[in-house]
């Protein structure tokens, strides 16, 4: 497949374009806010590259569409999707950078930190022994790249690791695989759960008083999509014990609003999105070497499948 007009549509579009010129790639570029984005533009483009758009475009005249994030549910959620336009994402350290932030709250929470930090402020001299990551059992939801990454760093520290998905198909470093409705009977042995699942029909809130109710005293961490949690089915199971507190980077919507309860919410903590950015460097890699890929008919690792949503 030959790829001649390429337009990105990113807040990274400087930055992208700086590192897109020293390839010398013999292609047509636009680079364009969406604001700026017409109709037009989709005529003139073999490509589209983008993180997310707000409005619904016609994406059947591009040839390629490629993600500039590792989901792609702003193009596929609830929509229709030509099958001879392919759809890939960005593979990159997506999976070190959430591995590690998982794993800094588990540890937060395994040693006291909040409870340290209150004591000091009392002058509060009272040991508390930390507990240690290989007494802990914990859920991953999603195990693709990044679900098998979180288990891989987690296992290492002697972590008891188990993962939910469709299939139930068995992954490296999981314990075991359950499929979504076998996974049930385990809840109330887990210490920690871990949401990665991309967004989709199945997928939208997945978590709700269904899984919550089994659920007692967890840390609940959500890196997969905000879509995925009811979040006052949330909020109750934060204020009845079920869940012992949550770590959330995702939301249905961001910026999250002020008047949202999870704002003030004692056992919440939140971060706005940051745990997988994608650089301007590693985002032009993941692009070129899938445009090489494309052209010169390899396979894809990171071609989506639109029927999936994944």
């Amino acid at each position: 497949m030959k790829i001649n007009n390429i337009l990105f549509v990113s807040p990274l579009n400087q930055e992208i374009q700086n590192l897109i010129e020293k390839y010398k790639l013999d292609k047509q570029f636009h680079y364009l806010t969406e604001d700026e984005l017409r109709d037009e533009d989709l005529d003139w483009a073999d490509a589209f590259v983008s993180f997310k758009t707000r409005a619904s475009y016609d994406y059947s005249k591009v040839k390629w569409v490629h993600s500039l994030g590792a989901g792609v549910d702003s193009f596929l959620f609830k929509k229709k999707w030509n099958d001879h336009v392919i759809l890939t994402r960005t593979i990159c350290s997506f999976g070190e950078r959430i591995s590690e932030y998982c794993l800094s709250y588990i540890l937060k929470d395994l040693q006291y930190h909040d409870q340290f930090f209150h004591q000091k402020a009392e002058k509060d001299w009272r040991p508390i022994t930390p507990k240690m990551l290989n007494e802990s059992k914990v859920m991953i939801y999603g195990t693709g790249e990044i679900g098998q990454k979180i288990a891989q760093v987690l296992s290492f520290f002697g972590v008891e690791v188990y993962g939910v998905s469709w299939s139930g198909k068995q992954k490296e470093f999981l314990k075991k695989v359950y499929t979504v409705d076998t996974h049930f009977a385990l809840l109330n042995e887990m210490n920690y759960l871990i949401n990665t699942l991309p967004l989709t029909e199945k997928t939208e809130h997945l978590f709700n008083k269904g899984i919550f109710s089994d659920l007692w005293s967890v840390g609940f961490i959500n890196v997969g999509r905000g879509e995925s949690v009811n979040e006052l089915d949330l909020l109750q199971a934060l204020d009845t014990g079920h869940v012992r507190f949550a770590v959330l980077d995702v939301f249905q919507a961001e910026p999250l609003p002020q008047v949202n309860p999870l704002w003030e919410h004692p056992n919440t903590m939140m971060t706005p999105h940051i745990s997988a950015v994608t650089t301007a460097k590693e985002a032009v890699e993941c692009f070129v070497d899938t445009l090489e890929n494309i052209e010169k008919n390899r396979p894809l690792p990171n071609k989506v499948d639109v029927r999936k949503g994944f």
